[in-house]
């Protein structure tokens, strides 16, 4: 398929375009999916490219999104192209507010806040800060808390001030950790089988054309065998071990409290056949191009990046369980008070928006405890 054809988006959010080796993901945009000739046709290209210069999508990805000029060093920031939970409904802020005081109860119970009392909160890729704002907004008045954005992005003219504004989460915190769609954007290696059954490294130039590599060896080849299996010509997979590598640090900055991330993600018996790398820009889904010119991203293999003691849940359970819920107010308030009524009708629509069955609902939320 050339990089005029357009489809239409399968399943909105959390769905994928059929057959065509890329997945949709949570980014909601237009609706349309402008797909490039990525997948299969990458089979039997060995070589095919003379003296250029050899780069995975791992290495390209990183260069793309955050080097000079990347993607994500613009001034827009994300929400100038895709639409995530944090943008759908202030019912998300709200619903991470409470996991916070929720974590907050539990750590003073165990005596493990800190001296001072006060409870962090680490709003991991935090964009332009859109999620630690809403949940400052949404704490009582008084609740002591340390928020912090972490992003590489430059700091954003008028954001609250009482949010610290940092390139890496502060170490040994006690309070909650939360990455929002964040280790979809962690660059990956892309694998790929070739006609003789060898898993060899998807290479890529600037303008996307890929072509197959060396044979993956090593740890690589040790986190295929363990969480991705690949076996027919054809097949593809993006390798986790970076993800991994990126929670483990992340969680492993919260000395007492939780670290969570949210993200659309699958697990092992699940994993897609043809991987889900793809690109966003303006609000639509692109051919993945590593020019810096959009965002490359891929659904994350959660179940991999688990540490010890981690669960998985979906967005629906998680968010029910912090209540969030899209039923509908009773008639009865329409007749005793109109406006709220109409108020808890846009409500239960935006619940029913971010716990939707194919669509943010699917996606998994990564608890893990420290």
């Amino acid at each position: 398929m050339s990089g005029d054809d357009k489809v239409s988006a399968v399943g909105g959010t959390g769905g994928g375009a059929a057959g065509s080796g890329i997945s949709g993901c949570g980014r909601e945009g237009a609706g349309a999916v402008e797909v490039g000739a990525i997948g299969a046709g990458a089979v039997g290209a060995v070589g095919a490219v003379g003296a250029v210069e050899e780069r995975g999508w791992r290495e390209a990805a990183e260069s793309a999104l955050y080097g000079p000029g990347g993607f994500y060093r613009r001034p827009e920031g994300p929400a100038g192209h895709f639409r995530t939970s944090v943008h759908a409904s202030p019912l998300f802020a709200g619903a991470v507010a409470r996991l916070l005081r929720e974590t907050a109860r539990r750590l003073a119970d165990e005596g493990r806040l800190e001296p001072s009392g006060a409870v962090s909160f680490v709003d991991m890729a935090a964009g332009r800060g859109e999620l630690a704002t809403g949940v400052l907004a949404a704490l009582p008045d008084g609740f002591p808390v340390r928020a912090y954005a972490v992003e590489r992005a430059e700091r954003p003219a008028g954001l609250d001030p009482r949010i610290t504004w940092t390139a890496a989460p502060p170490p040994g915190i006690s309070g909650l950790l939360f990455a929002n769609e964040w280790l979809d954007n962690v660059p990956v290696d892309v694998a790929e089988v070739d006609e003789d059954g060898t898993v060899r490294r998807v290479l890529v130039d600037e303008d996307g054309t890929e072509r197959l590599g060396p044979p993956v060896t090593g740890a690589d080849a040790r986190w295929l065998d363990r969480w991705w299996p690949l076996a027919r010509p054809g097949a593809r997979a993006e390798i986790g071990r970076s993800r991994d590598a990126a929670w483990a640090r992340a969680a492993g900055s919260v000395r007492a409290g939780l670290a969570v991330a949210v993200d659309y993600a699958h697990r092992s018996g699940d994993r897609p056949p043809f991987g889900t790398l793809t690109g966003f820009r303006s609000g639509r889904e692109v051919r993945p191009v590593p020019d810096g010119s959009c965002d490359i991203t891929a659904h994350v293999a959660l179940d991999a990046c688990a540490l010890p003691g981690g669960t998985l849940t979906t967005q629906r359970e998680a968010l029910r369980a912090l209540g969030v819920s899209g039923g509908r107010p009773p008639l009865t308030l329409a007749a005793a008070d109109p406006a709220g009524y109409v108020r808890a009708l846009a409500a239960a629509g935006e619940a029913a928006e971010l716990t939707a069955r194919g669509g943010l609902g699917d996606f998994l939320w990564l608890r893990q405890p420290r």
